[in-house]
């Protein structure tokens, strides 16, 4: 939810039986860790191909910290599709931007996972934040100017 469904109109429009289910994960303000707040999936995800939307991929491997990239949520989210009886070798991360750090995580964690991108940028500076990236995408998104 939130970030990743800026890309599902354009899901839509390209394929347009799909079924949507929605995954709403945060940071944990306190704990810095990704909280599950939402799930809602189709009732027979298991025996489908599923498409793991967000539009930004960035998290160092070696960080304990999960910063307000989306590294920690979309390892939170894929979790969830596992625990609900999905594949990991049916699930598809696509997303806009990455950071090689992100991508190394959840391929280091998910080795049958595939992982589309538009573009993968330099890296994470100190904060963690994708270089040169574009900020925070959901904000940009959902925020008007």
């Amino acid at each position: 939810m939130r970030a990743g469904e800026a890309m599902e109109q354009g899901l839509r429009e390209c394929c347009r039986s799909v079924r949507i289910g929605k995954i709403l994960i945060q940071r944990d303000e306190e704990t810095a860790q990704p909280k599950l707040y939402y799930a809602k999936l189709p009732p027979d995800i298991e025996d489908r191909y599923v498409l793991l939307l967000d539009p930004m991929l960035a998290l160092s491997i070696d960080s304990p910290v999960v910063t307000k990239a989306t590294g920690g949520s979309a390892i939170k989210a894929i979790e969830v599709l596992l625990a609900n009886g999905v594949p990991e070798d049916k699930i598809l991360f696509l997303n806009l931007i990455a950071a090689p750090e992100g991508i190394n995580a959840v391929t280091s964690k998910f080795s049958k996972l595939k992982i589309v991108t538009a573009f993968v940028d330099e890296g994470l500076n100190g904060k963690k934040y994708i270089v040169p990236g574009l900020g925070d995408f959901g904000d940009r998104y959902f925020t008007s100017p």
